[in-house]
């Protein structure tokens, strides 16, 4: 299956989260025979010597046996490098104008950034967050890691409010080498303070993908009637009328929209907007083009 023929709707309907992202990254990377980004590549490329920690998968047990001596064998796919997932959990993620919420979107999003992680031998850890830290696994490339992810990813559901600097706190205390870090989330909050917030992660060298994932109702609305909107995370309600939305907020949200995008160019970071409505290999592939630039 090509998962760029595949609607968020029919991968959502698939057996397992697991299934989702082996069926997006495949679907993804169908055509991509030899990338010219580095680390797409499963060529072999050398030997290392085998440290502790490292996936057994890939000894070469022929030179054992010649030699008495573990090597790991290496590709031009392996970057040893670190992939920190910061999934955004608060209750705002859980609107859905049809049959998929934004929350399930950045779920399959996240999971199958977990698995083209792995599939890259890459270290994957991850942070999902509302106004607290829910849950935290330190990145690592240890033989359980990515089923240990993924059902964790599986089992969150939305609820609370937003706060960014519990879990950029914990990111920067827990990611001391530099690697790459995906935050995804509907970012309804003031650009400003998400620059204050991520800027450190910056400045630690660390390559930052923002990943706004809105609702097709967010980003287009149809409001034909005077229509009482309640905050998914405060509870306060709003009426707005047709006139409003159809004049005013498209303005407002392009505007938001954009001083996100122009927070992240200021410190060297990848924005990427997501209709929750479209496949997932948009965004997968704009993954791949910042990590393979940044490589």
């Amino acid at each position: 299956m090509n998962a760029k023929l595949l609607p968020p709707q029919l991968l959502a309907g698939l057996s397992s989260l697991e299934l989702i992202a082996r069926t997006v990254v495949e679907g993804a990377l169908v055509g991509l025979h030899r990338s010219p980004f580095f680390g797409f590549s499963q060529e072999f490329a050398e030997y290392r010597a085998y440290v502790e920690g490292d996936d057994t998968r890939f000894i070469d047990w022929n030179v054992y046996a010649r030699t008495g001596r573990t090597f790991i064998k290496r590709f031009l796919g392996e970057t040893n490098s670190h992939l920190m997932i910061l999934l955004d959990a608060s209750a705002s993620m859980g609107f859905a104008s049809g049959s998929i919420s934004k929350f399930r979107y950045a779920q399959m999003l996240a999971a199958s950034l977990a698995w083209l992680a792995a599939r890259q031998h890459d270290a994957i850890g991850l942070i999902a967050f509302d106004e607290d830290v829910r849950l935290l696994r330190p990145p690592s490339s240890r033989r359980g890691q990515l089923p240990a992810l993924l059902h964790a990813i599986d089992a969150l559901t939305p609820a609370s409010r937003t706060a960014y600097g519990p879990a950029l706190e914990g990111l920067r205390a827990l990611q001391a080498r530099r690697g790459m870090v995906a935050v995804i989330s509907d970012f309804y909050c003031d650009p400003q303070q998400m620059l204050e917030a991520v800027r450190p992660l910056a400045f630690q060298g660390q390559d930052l993908v923002l990943f706004q994932v809105l609702d097709p109702a967010e980003l287009k609305p149809s409001v034909r009637q005077a229509t009482l909107f309640e905050d998914m995370e405060s509870g306060a309600s709003i009426e707005v009328t047709p006139d409003f939305m159809q004049d005013q907020y498209p303005a407002r949200i392009r505007a938001h929209i954009r001083a996100l995008a122009d927070a992240a160019r200021g410190m060297g970071a990848d924005h990427v907007l997501i209709d929750s409505a479209a496949p997932l290999d948009r965004p997968l592939r704009q993954y791949l083009m910042f990590r393979g630039h940044r490589a």
